[in-house]
């Protein structure tokens, strides 16, 4: 093929797609342009209050989750999606979803690598992780204010029995989570 012939090919699909364009989309937009319009202010106004997580790991029992952005006091129970501080191989500003098990002023435990929030048993915390690397406890005591204690049910999850999760501050928190599925 000589560079005519590819030129000439190329300037054959552009007067298709301009024919294409002026004869069918053209006219599909001037009658549907309320459609399109509506649905795009749908789809920004969507954006400004809600967001979709999406769980990867096996931690909760849902994959999908329905953030709506703005409502960053938890509540104890419900989940909540907050931004990651960084560390264990997740970097900063990674959105995680967990639920919360203890507030500002509960009373967190430690015996023998089980955690207890206001003595109820939340979990055991693991010696090594999936790769083998030795893995500190999260804190004990008085959950201070500002911050609240993250869970989740599986026993790999990265959650606050490990200090690199430790208690999550508030200010971190982006939304609710309602489980979608």
């Amino acid at each position: 093929m000589n560079s005519i012939s590819r030129f000439t090919d190329l300037d054959a699909l552009r007067t298709r797609w301009a024919i294409y364009w002026d004869t069918v989309m053209v006219p599909h937009y001037r009658r549907y342009w309320m459609l399109w319009v509506a649905l795009l202010a749908g789809i920004v106004g969507f954006n400004a209050n809600f967001t979709l997580a999406i769980n990867v790991s096996e931690s909760l029992p849902d994959h999908v989750y329905l953030v709506v952005k703005g409502e960053t006091v938890p509540k104890r129970g419900e989940y909540v999606a907050f931004r990651w501080a960084g560390g264990g191989g997740y970097p900063a500003g990674l959105s995680f979803v967990k639920q919360v098990r203890g507030l500002p002023g509960d009373r967190v435990e430690i015996t023998d690598r089980n955690f207890f929030v206001n003595g109820e048993f939340v979990g055991l915390a693991k010696e090594r992780s999936k790769k083998g690397q030795p893995l500190a406890l999260g804190p004990a005591g008085i959950i201070p204010p500002g911050h609240f204690y993250a869970y989740a049910p599986h026993k790999d999850s990265l959650d606050s029995r490990y200090a690199i999760t430790g208690w999550v501050s508030m200010a971190n928190v982006s939304g609710r989570a309602i489980p979608i599925f």
